[in-house]
C-alpha cells in the first residue's frame, strides 16, 4: 500500500512539475550516462514530494546488480552537516556554547586555546589539516582514529596556519574535533549518538557509520565504489586500485566527524524533511545553520554550519554539500527559498559537470510561470 501511494505521489508530482522538464532532466542524465560519465542515483524533490527519481547503471560490475534508491553510498564530507547539527543540539541542551574554546572540552588541546567551537564549525580556526600532519607522522600500517588525531596535535603542537577568524580555509580537522566533543559531552560514541538522535527516530534504516576497513561488516545493497584508472582507461574497483588516494582511505578509515557516514537518496529526503519541519532542533536554532560566518574584518564567508551557502538571483538561497572519497561522490543541495532538494549519489569518484544545467531546468521560464499561477 505504501509503495502504491509513493508511485501516485511521483506521478502527481510529475504532472505538477511538467513532463517537458522531466524529459529534459532525463535527457541530461542519460547523455552523461551514455558517454560513460555517470553511474548513480538521482532524487529531486519539491516540498518533500519527488519530482524526479531514477537510477543509472550498476552497483557492482561483477555481479551486474543494478543501482536503486536503496543503494548505500559513502557521503564523504556531506557528513559534516550531521556533525554540525549534533553540536547545535548540544548547545540547545546547555552542554556547550559556540564560543567555548575547544580546550574547555578537549583539555589535551590547550595549545589551541584561541580556537572556539564556532571556528571549527565555520572553517575559520586556522587548525592545520590532520591528513597532512599524519601523512608525515603516522604509521600507515595502523588505521587511525579521532583520538589518534588529538594525540598527534597534543604531542607535536603544529602551529595554527592563521589567527582564528581572520580567514576561511576548509579544514577537516575541525569536524573530527567536533565529533570528539560530541562524544565527550554526550557520553556516547559518535555513531551511537547519530543513530539514537537521527537515524532511528527518522527511520533512516539504511544510514549508518560504516568503517569499510576498521570495522568491516556486510551491508545489504552496498554500492561498490569505482575510480578511473588512466593506465587502462576504465573504471576499476577502488579497493583494488593501488594509488595513494586509496591508501589514504585505508589508514584514515577509523576517523569520524568529517565523513564515514553512508546513506541512500531515500533516507536523505527524510533528513531534509526533518530539518524543514524543525523535528530535530528548534526553528530559532535552525537559523544558525544558514548564517554565513563573519570574519574579524567584517567580511562574510559562504559557509554556515556544515553547509556552503549561496544566494542566487535565479535559484534563490540554497545550501549545498558536495564531495567525494575514492570510489564515491555525493551531492546534496537544499533550496531554502523554493523548498527543492537535489540529491545525487554516484559510485564513480566524481559528480559530472551537469549541475548548472540541472538548476536551469528546475527553474525554467515555463516552470516559473506555472508556479506563479
Amino acid at each position: 500500500m505504501k509503495f502504491k501511494l509513493f508511485l501516485i505521489a511521483i506521478l502527481f508530482s510529475h504532472f505538477l512539475f511538467g513532463q517537458k522538464e522531466i524529459q529534459r532532466i532525463d535527457s541530461l542524465f542519460n547523455s552523461f550516462r551514455e558517454h560513460g560519465q555517470f553511474n548513480g542515483n538521482v532524487l529531486i524533490t519539491e516540498k518533500g514530494k519527488p519530482i524526479y527519481q531514477k537510477s543509472f547503471g550498476l552497483a557492482n560490475e561483477e555481479s551486474k546488480e543494478e543501482l536503486n534508491e536503496k543503494s548505500v553510498s559513502e557521503l564523504a564530507s556531506c557528513a559534516k552537516q550531521f556533525t554540525a547539527l549534533a553540536i547545535v543540539q548540544l548547545k540547545e541542551q546547555g552542554k556547550l556554547n559556540y564560543d567555548d574554546t575547544i580546550d574547555k572540552h578537549l583539555p589535551e588541546l590547550r595549545e589551541y586555546h584561541k580556537v572556539t567551537v564556532r571556528h571549527l564549525l565555520n572553517h575559520t580556526s586556522g587548525m592545520p589539516d590532520y591528513m597532512q600532519l599524519m601523512d608525515s607522522l603516522w604509521d600507515k600500517a595502523k588505521i587511525a582514529t579521532n583520538q589518534d588525531i588529538i594525540y598527534l596535535f597534543e604531542a607535536y603542537r603544529p602551529p595554527l596556519l592563521f589567527e582564528p577568524n581572520t580567514k576561511f580555509e576548509y579544514c577537516n580537522t575541525g569536524y573530527t574535533l567536533l565529533a570528539s566533543i560530541i562524544e565527550k559531552l554526550s557520553g556516547l560514541s559518535y555513531g551511537t549518538y547519530l543513530e539514537k538522535k537521527y537515524f532511528t527516530p527518522l527511520k533512516m534504516s539504511n544510514t549508518f557509520i560504516f568503517y569499510r576497513r576498521y570495522a568491516p561488516k556486510r551491508v545489504i545493497s552496498d554500492a561498490s565504489g569505482y575510480v578511473y584508472d588512466f593506465s587502462s582507461n576504465r573504471f576499476v574497483l577502488a579497493k583494488n586500485y593501488d594509488h595513494n588516494s586509496n591508501k589514504i582511505v585505508i589508514w584514515l578509515n577509523g576517523i569520524v566527524g568529517d565523513g564515514t557516514i553512508n546513506s541512500t537518496v531515500s533516507d536523505l529526503v527524510k533528513w531534509d524533511r526533518a530539518l524543514y519541519q524543525n523535528t530535530l532542533i528548534t526553528k530559532e536554532s535552525k537559523k544558525d545553520l544558514y548564517v554565513p560566518a563573519t570574519l574579524m574584518d567584517g567580511a562574510k564567508t559562504k559557509y554556515g554550519l556544515g553547509l556552503f551557502l549561496i544566494n542566487d538571483n535565479t535559484f534563490g538561497y540554497y545550501a549545498s554539500n558536495t564531495d567525494g572519497w575514492p570510489g564515491y561522490a555525493t551531492f546534496i543541495e537544499r533550496h531554502i527559498t523554493s523548498d527543492k532538494v537535489i540529491i545525487i549519489h554516484t559510485n564513480y569518484d566524481e559528480i559530472p559537470r551537469l549541475l548548472k544545467a540541472l538548476r536551469h531546468i528546475l527553474y525554467s521560464d515555463d516552470t516559473r510561470k506555472k508556479n506563479k499561477n
